[in-house]
């Protein structure tokens, strides 16, 4: 092989691994992450009303938006929550919103016991840190 057909093969290989990968999907530019941690159903609608609007901004498909509930703001995620309707509006428009599986475990919370269609991760604050690292803005209503 010369060293053009090198370059370009090397190149090749670059562009293959530097593309996403087969059903994995680009987060846009704009990515926020928010926490939840108070049991409050006033905090959660903003949490919520926070999300919308920053939506409504720059275009849902132009933002990734996560809500990491933690402590006593998981409350607002279990299936019974007051604040249960207003959630899973947020989530049937993109926003992702999880729960802390170390906050399940000290609260004995089974899946069973939270809202359908949320995402779980093994520790709220973890995520968050991981997030901000990654570029993500951080925002706490």
């Amino acid at each position: 092989m010369n060293r053009r057909s090198f370059a370009i093969a090397a190149m090749l290989a670059a562009a293959v691994l530097a593309a996403p990968s087969a059903g994995a999907q680009a987060l846009p530019a704009n990515k926020l992450v928010m926490q939840v941690s108070d049991n409050d159903p006033a905090k959660w609608n903003l949490a919520l009303n926070n999300a919308k609007n920053v939506q409504v901004d720059l275009g849902a498909q132009n933002v990734a938006i996560e809500i990491v509930a933690y402590g006593p703001g998981l409350a607002m995620l279990k299936a019974d929550s007051v604040s249960a309707t207003r959630i899973a509006e947020a989530m049937g428009a993109g926003v992702k919103v999880v729960a802390c599986e170390n906050t399940m475990i000290n609260q004995k919370l089974g899946k069973d016991d939270m809202l359908n269609g949320i995402g779980y991760v093994k520790a709220g604050v973890v995520e968050i840190m991981q997030k901000q690292q990654a570029g993500w803005a951080y925002l706490r209503p």
